[in-house]
């Protein structure tokens, strides 16, 4: 049962991204799976699941295979650490670490974009981009909590 839900907020995800924009900039909600995976099943599965998102991701994308892979993997894997075992988990720290995960992963499909195929466009347009996910995710990161906290 639970693989089947995980499928269905992966489908969802994509689907969201791909038909919502807010202010010209669409939410990058594959990082949101990424990090709930992350934080619900821990350091390797997280990583693993991030991983599969992402090379899914890469594969309907058409640009290069790689930094979705590389992008949702980290997610997935960082977002085991916020769960408790280093910090004790709190909303604030739900919002701030789904913020910094969204530009790391951002940033890490940018230039891997920029480096091995041809640039998605300006770095001031990414940067701002990049900001516009963060605080979209952020939102989300105050409800996704942790298993072991109450």
């Amino acid at each position: 049962m639970k693989v089947v839900w995980v499928s269905v907020c992966v489908v969802a995800a994509f689907a969201i991204q791909s038909q919502v924009s807010l202010f010209g900039v669409t939410p990058d909600m594959t990082v949101v799976v990424a990090y709930y995976l992350g934080i619900k099943v821990g350091a390797a599965k997280g990583m693993a699941l991030g991983s599969l998102i992402g090379i899914i991701e890469d594969s309907v994308g058409g640009s290069i295979l790689g930094p979705n892979l590389m992008g949702k993997g980290m997610v997935g894997f960082l977002a085991s650490f916020s769960s408790g075992s280093l910090f004790r988990w709190t909303p604030l720290l739900g919002m701030i670490s789904i913020f910094v995960l969204t530009l790391m992963d951002g940033g890490v499909v940018y230039l891997s974009r920029s480096i091995f195929g041809t640039s998605p466009g300006s770095l001031s347009r990414g940067i701002l981009t990049l900001l516009a996910q963060g605080f979209l995710n952020m939102g989300i990161g105050i409800f996704i909590k942790p298993r072991n906290v109450d």
